[in-house]
């Protein structure tokens, strides 16, 4: 098999730690603080995919602060104050250790890069320009081209017609298992990031490789 032509990468959970707003503030949050984050990561969610489906399209940015209040009231509420610094350090999330690394070592073998996300323009930009990534990516596309969530074909498709490339050109990575199977039916060639080791679903969709990180695209 030939080599890809184009890496595209989820987000969220992908090439930034989802996680990491809420260690920020774990001391202010307390013992609830890793279900609080879990949560709003789940409802966060939840809400791309109800509302994909509904044909209701809104901003990522206005269900992240829907499933985050919907976190904090479940598992009992956080001092004053906190829910706004957990927005706020949502926009600067964490990138993963070896992010940068990899990133920087594909683009000098010539490959060109991409991030294909739900995340709004706005919070993209930040994420990237906080985790000083700017450089090294050729295109960041966002799901509002599209007016819907993964794992809307539609949204794959974003990515083909931005590189001019067939399906089976492009390697996709993503930490969620179901935006791995989204892709692979679309007709990518598709690398599960398995950070947490967990368990497989969509047998009939199955991933070409599975890593427990980026490391593997360069090793």
């Amino acid at each position: 098999m030939t080599s890809p032509r184009a890496y595209v990468f989820d987000a969220y959970g992908t090439l930034f730690d989802v996680h990491s707003a809420a260690a920020r503030y774990r001391t202010d949050i307390g013992a609830s603080w890793e279900r609080m984050s879990q949560l709003w990561r789940t409802k966060h969610l939840e809400y791309t995919w109800i509302h994909a489906q509904t044909g209701r399209h809104m901003r990522f940015w206005t269900l992240a602060e829907r499933s985050l209040d919907y976190a904090i009231a479940a598992t009992g509420g956080v001092p004053a104050g906190v829910r706004d610094k957990l927005l706020e350090a949502y926009l600067t999330l964490s990138a993963y250790p070896e992010v940068p690394g990899v990133l920087a070592a594909l683009r000098r073998n010539g490959t060109r890069l991409a991030v294909l996300t739900n995340g709004d323009p706005d919070m993209i930009d930040n994420a990237v320009r906080s985790a000083g990534l700017e450089g090294l990516l050729n295109a960041v596309i966002t799901v509002h081209e599209a007016g819907v969530f993964k794992p809307d074909r539609r949204v794959y498709a974003l990515a083909t017609d931005r590189f001019g490339l067939a399906p089976a050109d492009i390697s996709f990575q993503s930490s969620n298992r179901w935006d791995i199977a989204g892709a692979k039916v679309f007709g990518m060639r598709c690398v599960w990031i398995n950070r947490t080791g967990a368990p497989d679903e969509y047998p009939e969709m199955a991933p070409d490789q599975v890593a427990k990180d980026l490391t593997a695209l360069t090793g």
